[in-house]
């Protein structure tokens, strides 16, 4: 008899082939498809136990009266087929009750069918059509704020100084936005890599970003309370200088323990009755999520932050067991609490200073593609996650063996049956104090790469999720923030995918590395600037990729043969750099940006201003001629990622405090205000004649 298996997993979404960047058809492995279905709590262990979980599946849905999510776009009304005998109504999220052909407004309703003695409901989410883009064209920095000190840090950036900075690029240099890398939660303890983009939560902000004494109740410390935080305040102090000196690494676990020290007295100081009712509101509205995140930061300040290894009946949030340590350990949930109360505040009071500044976007977020497998979340929402399983991407090109992020991925069969709510409560939270929002890996809305815990990424296959639904939920939590949404959709993406996303109204990320006329593979020249998309995010580099300075002189190549990254000798990689270097130079030589007494660095950002792309970045260490890369992939034992500060091209740290001195900041300045200056809410700027306004 034929295999149920390609059917069973197919049916759950699980694709049996696929093909490679290089169009290659690869047949994917018995074995892969029944531990992909086992997370998804299908048995398909034997030919026999596949066979009864097929039958299941198909008697389910054949029994069904309706989909376990219904998605509409707005303002259309729910279209269904159903028998004569059986009736169907819509309660709107506000209890006002519709007739299945009303015109539906945005938000998140349900659905109810009925008659001849059955009834079912499910959620039903009417989302926008599209989202409308920004306004005009607008530039910013893109950062990653524990790099950007200023002399009032703590040894790492944080809430206070990108307040500073959104006031200052936005009132004095006519910037639009500033985008930030994740501020999700970080793990806890010290770790190898302590990259962003592998969190602990990705619904809460990290306390680790708060200046401590933009905290209100802070000066109203006394005693040996003042004496602690401010002993606290001096070891920060310290440390700031050894990190700006450059004798020093950004060292998070040290800053972390300062804060938390300082903070345990502040928390002390009782709130005044305004503060209270502020308090008060901020944990009503997180309700059970911020419940379930104090209380797993508790528990980890006691048993370690490996949820898998406490006891066994503290691995289940719902537990009693958690109820009871929950109560025993008030104090510490509660302060807990607080501390993501006093982020939060800080965030908005960032979001704040931007829109005073003028900006027209002001905080752009970055949503991270997962968590980290033993943190706050994964313990969380573990019913809505894929146990044993890993998020990554197969063998390519740029990676032959395939990557594993060591990330669980979303359950697609979960995620519908709870009406795709904790994936929204994830973007609400990102959207909560931004203009807009970046998603990293925006492919993932369609179908991610699954890698069985323990085997090589090769191993993996794609599980397709109901992009309808997913993008549904981005646009409708975007719509109701009044903000925007990049896709970070770069590398092997999907056929049809970049247009779904631009006739949604999601912008897409373009890096000069990668815009090439053939495509990145093709290679055939770079891209004429006319060429570029237009409803994009447009920049020289990322937070991934070699400086634009080091890109330039060679030095990325040297790097990777010190650290002996290269997978060809050493000459060969530097002539291929060297020659796309020198065919990027031809462009803007025919251009007539070159040559330029500015640089080639303020040239090659001259082209981006010629490119009709709505959003343009500037990666901060471009505008200091930084040569380090913040994050060099793959090499968390040899190289500092994640730990260096924004610096000049000789490698020592450039503050906050002088940003506005730097000659290549100014230049890229008025680079931008000649593309499009704007007004502040208190100053008034002439435009120039021939100059591009929004």
């Amino acid at each position: 008899m034929t295999s149920p298996l390609p059917a069973l997993a197919r049916a759950h979404g699980i694709a049996t082939a696929y093909a490679t960047d290089r169009g290659r058809r690869v047949t994917v492995a018995p074995d892969t498809l029944v531990a992909v279905l086992a997370a998804c709590g299908v048995d398909a262990a034997t030919s026999h136990a596949a066979r009864e979980a097929l039958d299941a599946h198909r008697d389910r849905q054949a029994a069904r009266l309706l989909p376990p999510c219904v998605v509409v776009r707005s303002p259309g009304c729910v279209q269904l087929s159903l028998p004569d005998h059986l009736s169907a109504q819509v309660r709107l999220e506000d209890g006002d009750r519709l007739p299945l052909s009303a015109p539906l407004p945005p938000g998140w309703h349900t659905v109810h069918v009925h008659g001849a003695g059955r009834s079912e409901s499910a959620p039903l989410l009417a989302v926008p059509e599209r989202l409308a883009a920004p306004e005009g064209r607008s530039w910013g920095f893109l950062i990653q704020l524990y790099s950007v000190l200023s002399r009032r840090s703590w040894g790492m950036g944080d809430l206070a100084d990108l307040a500073d900075l959104v006031a200052w690029s936005g009132r004095t240099l006519g910037a639009g936005f500033v985008q930030l890398g994740p501020l999700h939660a970080a793990e806890p303890g010290p770790l190898p890599d302590p990259s962003p983009y592998r969190p602990s939560s990705r619904r809460f902000p990290d306390p680790l970003h708060v200046r401590v004494e933009a905290v209100p109740e802070y000066a109203y410390l006394t005693g040996e309370a003042r004496r602690a935080a401010d002993a606290c305040a001096a070891r920060a102090r310290a440390i700031n200088e050894e990190v700006l000196s450059g004798d020093s690494l950004i060292d998070r676990e040290a800053v972390r323990a300062l804060k938390h020290q300082a903070l345990r007295r502040v928390y002390e100081v009782p709130l005044a009755p305004g503060r209270a009712a502020a308090f008060a509101a901020f944990t009503a509205r997180e309700g059970r999520d911020l419940t379930d995140f104090a209380t797993w930061c508790a528990l980890a300040e006691v048993h370690g932050g490996a949820w898998r290894s406490w006891p066994a009946p503290l691995r289940d949030p719902r537990s009693a067991a958690v109820e009871r340590a929950r109560a025993e350990l008030s104090e510490a949930v509660a302060f807990h609490r607080w501390l993501a109360w006093i982020t939060d505040e800080q965030l908005a009071a960032a979001q704040s200073a931007a829109v005073d500044a003028g900006m027209s976007i002001g905080l752009v977020h970055d949503l991270a593609v997962g968590v980290a497998p033993e943190g706050a979340d994964a313990w969380a929402l573990q019913h809505a996650l894929a146990t044993g399983m890993s998020v990554g991407a197969p063998p390519d090109d740029f990676n032959p063996r395939g990557q594993d992020w060591g990330q669980p991925p979303w359950r697609p069969g979960a995620l519908a049956t709870e009406g795709y709510r904790p994936f929204a409560e994830l973007l609400r939270a990102g959207l909560r104090h931004a203009g807009a929002l970046r998603v990293d890996h925006a492919m993932g809305l369609f179908r991610l790469w699954w890698v069985p815990e323990g085997r090589p990424p090769s191993d993996g296959t794609y599980v397709r999720y109901d992009a309808e639904a997913m993008l549904g939920v981005l646009t409708l939590e975007a719509h109701r923030a009044g903000a925007s949404v990049i896709g970070e959709d770069l590398g092997t993406v999907e056929a049809g995918v970049r247009e779904e996303l631009a006739a949604r109204g999601i912008l897409g990320t373009s890096v000069q590395r990668f815009e090439y006329v053939g495509g990145s593979e093709g290679r055939h020249g770079p891209l004429p600037p006319q060429q570029w998309r237009e409803n994009c995010l447009a920049t020289l580099t990322t937070h991934d990729l070699p400086t634009t300075a080091a890109w330039l002189s060679g030095e990325h190549v040297e790097l990777r043969a010190r650290l002996g990254l290269l997978t060809r000798s050493a000459a060969e990689e530097k002539a291929e750099a060297a020659a796309e270097r020198d065919g990027w130079l031809a462009e803007l030589e025919r251009l007539a940006l070159l040559p330029d007494a500015r640089g080639e660095v303020v040239a090659l950002h001259r082209f981006l201003c010629r490119t009709p792309a709505r959003m343009l970045g500037v990666w901060l260490p471009d505008a200091t001629g930084d040569r380090r890369p913040q994050n060099l992939p793959g090499t968390s034992t040899v190289h500092p990622n994640w730990r260096l500060p924004v610096s000049d091209p000789q490698g020592r740290p450039v503050p906050l405090d002088e940003l506005a001195g730097q000659p290549l900041v100014q230049a890229l300045a008025r680079v931008f205000a000649e593309l499009q200056p704007h007004r502040t809410k208190t100053e008034e700027r002439d435009v120039r004649p021939g100059s591009c306004s929004g």
